[in-house]
């Protein structure tokens, strides 16, 4: 499987060489990252590092390679400041070890104005600087993506309400290709072992980081599998496994495209969400005034809120339907390849990470995910 390494580990690397050049240590072109909860090390480029502010900053710089052709942080340019703080005595409020902080062309949630990281990202930071902090500092850590802010606008980013750039959000070290023939092996091999387990019952197929990011925040007690693109696939696969009931799980930019018929999402394969949309909105009855504005729009989210201003009810009946279509149109596909009653179940959040929506069956589970 052609693979590399997730952001958070070069974000590591740079800000473990930038640190250890702070506090008098020898440069090396490399770092070895340690992985949290695992034995592995990854050895990480590091492309230089330098002193700036009469010696009491560091910066350190690399370039993202995750292995992956599509992938928006391919050769991304990583900055990472760093500065030591010393912790007061008297202070009587624990001083976290480590401030992270987003710089320029590093996403924060549009609502809070935090940086927005995974807690791998921390965990991988933590586990690798905390050993070089001298006793009595805490760390400045400033992440910065000179081009962050551009290619930000590349993604959908601004639909999950992340703004001003690229989010750190990698949940594993190693990245895969959510397009590529050997990550559907792996979700076989997965789905597999939880037969062999006894678990197929009940499996819930998350599409994207987002989807594996909100379940887990949810701690929904379910098998759970990122599945990436391959969702018809692997439908087909968990009927012939003989699965009770699949849950589908992922932002309504992406499992729209099952009631239109697309089962392989990936936007470079097929992309008809505002067509399919639009479809629906024509089967509730919407007036062709808002279908014509509907029509010129380039991206969900805004669709969204134009029918919720338009009528909140309507669009939320909308939705709903789309979630039913969704169920009976994947149910559709799987029977094209094996007779199956496997039941298909749809839940969807929006922009705001906000689950909102399900069909029949979805309706069924959503209590697993609240």
């Amino acid at each position: 499987m052609k693979k590399g390494f997730s952001l958070p580990l070069w974000v590591a690397g740079a800000a473990r060489s930038a640190l250890k050049k702070l506090v008098g240590l020898p440069f090396e072109n490399f770092e070895v990252i340690k992985i949290p909860n695992e034995k592995k090390e990854i050895k990480i480029e590091i492309h230089s590092v330098g002193l700036l502010n009469d010696n009491s900053h560091a910066l350190g710089i690399a370039f993202a390679k995750s292995g992956l052709d599509l992938d928006i942080t391919q050769n991304l340019e990583i900055w990472t400041i760093v500065s030591l703080e010393k912790i007061s005595l008297n202070n009587p409020v624990k001083t976290i070890p480590i401030n992270i902080i987003a710089g320029f062309g590093v996403g924060i949630k549009e609502d809070t104005s935090e940086i927005c990281i995974s807690n791998f990202a921390k965990e991988v930071l933590f586990k690798n600087l905390l050993e070089i902090i001298p006793k009595g500092f805490s760390l400045k850590l400033e992440i910065i993506f000179p081009n962050g802010e551009f290619l930000a606008e590349r993604t959908s980013n601004k639909s999950f309400g992340i703004v001003d750039g690229l989010s750190i959000i990698g949940t594993s070290a190693e990245t895969y290709s959510s397009a590529s023939p050997d990550q559907l092996e792996e979700a076989k091999t997965k789905l597999a072992k939880l037969i062999k387990d006894g678990r197929k019952e009940k499996v819930v197929y998350v599409i994207g980081e987002n989807g594996l990011n909100l379940a887990k925040t949810h701690n929904v007690n379910l098998p759970i599998i990122k599945i990436g693109n391959w969702i018809g696939p692997l439908l087909v696969d968990a009927a012939i496994k003989k699965v009770k009931t699949v849950i589908l799980f992922g932002y309504h930019g992406k499992l729209i495209k099952l009631a239109g018929g697309i089962f392989h999402t990936h936007n470079h394969l097929a992309d008809a969400r505002i067509e399919i949309l639009v479809y629906l909105a024509v089967q509730e009855k919407v007036p062709s005034v808002i279908i014509e504005e509907l029509s010129q729009l380039n991206n969900l989210e805004d669709a969204l809120l134009i029918l919720e201003k338009f009528n909140q009810s309507l669009a939320d009946k909308l939705f709903e339907n789309l979630s039913n279509t969704i169920e009976n149109r994947s149910l559709a596909y799987v029977n094209r390849y094996v007779k199956t009653n496997m039941e298909i179940a749809s839940i969807i959040f929006d922009r705001k990470r906000k689950i909102r929506w399900a069909g029949i069956y979805g309706k069924k589970y959503i209590s697993y995910f609240q």
